[in-house]
């Protein structure tokens, strides 16, 4: 087993580093980007368009940033300092939120909203320039042949734990009176990513050697230009990275298709909310095992197929207790792209080279993240539902044929001589 056969520098980094994504679950559900910002939003304006805009600020600056932080990156021998650095600002907007709502009797909603926003895009450029010294991190700290195993356990720690907290948020919402519901859901979220932050601070990481490497003085353009021009498998990996995209841009519709469509009652739609839950705390560590004693390449693809399924079976099945097979392939899906396409991203390049590969595979996909949910909405509100879930299915499709056709199974090269 992994665990028998780890040194004792390296359980110390499996514990602390599981122990950073359980409390960060844990504490986002508190501030749910889901649930709770949504609600809070909605307290300060009218506008859905406004309201609409958070998890887009989010993504985007999740995204963004992490390609221009890989030339600096390169050069450093450690990546745990810039992590430590960069993440403390995905930490900190939530006490500014904290701050913002208790202040709103005195500055009023409008400056409220400002404030609100100003702390989301802040908390996104936190996350976005962490993203890329943080996947380096775990990648030279956990072996490569347990990478997929590991991110899928974390994850399924945040996602257990982010259950637990996301029932909590829900009582505190209704138990206390706004603001101080919100200001006591965001101080929780704050205090629980401090101890996610301490833990990840815990982590033993040795100076790395730079290697002499051709491309480590080359301009960041040259870099991209030059990857893209001698991978070619790495290319086509990115462009399934977009397809998928758009293979799970109906998810998000599921839900009300069910209860507008098929006369689901809305108990009978929390509990499929539940089963989505369950189901993802399952898969991901499951299907990182499977990534990395099988094929990440064939597990990424099997992950696309389900959300193809997914998206046919939620257009045409009535049957409340056969629509939960929608949400556990739904599951399926989001584990794969997000869980098993970031331990397949380090099986391109080599070591020196990482930092700009893991940059390109979130960066680049950036326009299909935010492009990809209004897509779904243009076309379910000119077309119908049934339009975008065919949509997404055929966007499925397409990424497994890509994938088989035009991406090589291959591990990573070993770092520049």
């Amino acid at each position: 087993m992994w665990f028998g056969n780890a040194s004792t520098d390296q359980r110390h980094n499996y514990i602390v580093n599981l122990l950073d994504g359980a409390f960060f679950g844990f504490g986002l559900a508190f501030a749910s980007f889901a649930t709770v910002l949504p609600l809070f939003f909605s307290t300060l304006t009218n506008s859905n368009l406004l309201i609409g805009l958070i998890p887009a600020v989010h993504n985007t600056g999740i995204m963004l940033p992490q390609l221009f932080t890989a030339k600096s990156l390169k050069k450093l021998t450690r990546f745990l300092p810039p992590t430590m650095f960069s993440t403390l600002h995905e930490r900190l907007p939530f006490l500014g939120l904290a701050l913002v709502a208790a202040l709103v009797p005195i500055i009023g909603k409008e400056a409220a909203l400002i404030l609100s926003f100003g702390c989301l895009i802040w908390q996104g450029l936190g996350a976005g320039f962490t993203g890329n010294p943080w996947q380096n991190l775990l990648g030279r700290v956990i072996p490569s042949d347990f990478l997929a195993t590991f991110f899928g356990l974390q994850a399924a720690a945040a996602n257990l734990l982010g259950s637990l907290g996301a029932i909590a948020a829900g009582l505190i919402l209704q138990a206390l009176i706004s603001p101080i519901n919100f200001i006591v859901n965001f101080l929780i979220c704050f205090c629980l990513l401090m101890v996610s932050y301490f833990a990840l601070g815990q982590t033993r990481e040795e100076e790395r050697l730079i290697g002499i490497d051709s491309t480590l003085h080359l301009s960041l353009g040259k870099s991209i230009q030059q990857i893209l021009k001698k991978d070619r498998p790495f290319v086509w990996f990115l462009i399934t990275r977009n397809l998928y995209q758009f293979g799970m841009m109906a998810f998000a519709f599921y839900s009300i298709y069910g209860v507008k469509h098929h006369g689901f009652s809305v108990v009978t739609a929390g509990i499929m909310t539940s089963v989505l839950l369950i189901s993802q705390t399952i898969a991901n560590p499951l299907l990182g095992w499977l990534a990395d004693h099988w094929s990440r390449r064939q597990v990424f693809t099997y992950g696309a197929l389900a959300a193809s399924i997914s998206a046919l079976l939620a257009w045409q099945v009535s049957d409340p207790n056969w629509y939960f097979l929608v949400f556990i392939l739904m599951s399926v899906g989001n584990t794969a792209f997000w869980t098993i396409g970031m331990a397949y991203t380090f099986d391109f390049g080599t070591e020196q080279e990482r930092p700009t590969y893991v940059g390109m595979a979130n960066t680049l996909i950036a326009p299909s993240a935010i492009l990809a949910p209004l897509a779904a909405g243009w076309i379910a509100d000119t077309f119908g539902y049934s339009a975008t879930f065919i949509t997404a299915a055929v966007c499925g499709v397409l990424t497994v044929i890509v994938l088989q056709v035009f991406v090589k199974e291959h591990r990573a090269l070993p770092a520049a001589a």
